[in-house]
């Protein structure tokens, strides 16, 4: 399969702040991306450069097998949905999607017009005075609708409710699956898109921790739950992620996958496995990696 996007060793500084940092990566196209991460990770500072919004400081940065800078075969292709995105104050959403229309050859409008109904938004007020939520509906219609090759939602659910976001998820999702293309969905809300994404990118202080399939990575961890003592000597020497006693009760979170025969003598222990969902996994990486950093840190 071929490479959509290729980035080698891209670094991003900012006066004394480093937002990227030695950072490569491959994404094959048709796949929905999660790139998870806690605020300031890195996320919009990736996006930014790969749609040429930004320059990368240092390294190599290939969309389609060509840098996206002034590229209008690689621009024409990718829509990028930015949870800031500026309107002029007289225009309408109608003016929106006309300039989408004009801008992405593979614009539907019978499609737009049915997520205009669905996320119930006001055409007749000007975009200035939209909700919150109005305003991040705005965005996803034209990040579906523009049905572009590449498109980049970078927290696309700003000031939705419950039933606007489960719209959208069901919307990407059977639009994707009727017309494939590769979705790089960046959110905060990783169990609500956990079961939306296919391949799962988590960034922390501007390094990739994790770039894998999700059905891989909902295996690289598990919680044992049981007597302290007896959780630690079956832990042993694995990798622990995280750790809660109360009591004589001990919680631990390992990194790996376990086989049957170990599964089995956890059982034989008297200990309790439970599953880690992908939240947690990523939250406990980023724990760690961020300990690890500050330990280094103390260390210079």
């Amino acid at each position: 399969m071929t490479a959509v996007i290729e980035v080698q060793n891209l670094t991003k500084t900012y006066k004394d702040t480093r937002a990227l940092d030695n950072v490569s990566l491959a994404l094959d196209g048709g796949a929905i991306y999660g790139l998870l991460g806690r605020n300031g990770a890195g996320k919009t500072t990736l996006m930014s450069i790969l749609t040429a919004q930004n320059f990368e400081t240092s390294g190599t940065v290939r969309v389609f097998g060509e840098h996206p800078y002034e590229n209008t075969r690689v621009l024409g292709r990718i829509c990028f949905v930015r949870e800031s995105q500026k309107y002029p104050d007289d225009a309408y959403p109608k003016h929106a999607f006309k300039a989408a229309s004009l801008f992405f050859p593979n614009w539907d409008q019978g499609f737009a017009d049915e997520l205009i109904t669905q996320f119930q938004l006001p055409m007749k007020q000007t975009i200035k005075k939209l909700s919150r939520g109005q305003l991040s509906a705005v965005g996803v219609i034209i990040g579906l609708a523009s049905r572009a090759d590449l498109t980049f939602f970078d927290e696309p659910y700003l000031g939705l409710d419950a039933v606007a976001r489960q719209i959208f998820y069901d919307r990407l999702l059977e639009d994707y699956a009727e017309h494939p293309r590769t979705v790089i969905l960046s959110s905060h809300l990783i169990d609500e898109v956990s079961n939306l994404i296919e391949k799962v990118i988590v960034i922390d202080n501007g390094t990739i921790l994790l770039n894998e399939d999700t059905d891989a990575v909902r295996d690289r961890a598990v919680t044992v739950v049981g007597d302290a003592a007896t959780v630690d000597g079956w832990v042993g020497s694995r990798e622990v992620l995280h750790r809660e006693s109360l009591g004589r009760v001990a919680s631990v979170t390992v990194l790996g996958a376990l086989s049957a025969t170990e599964r089995a003598e956890v059982s034989a222990r008297g200990l309790d496995l439970a599953p880690v969902s992908l939240q947690q996994l990523v939250v406990r990486l980023t724990q760690k990696a961020e300990a690890q950093s500050a330990a280094k840190e103390e260390v210079r």
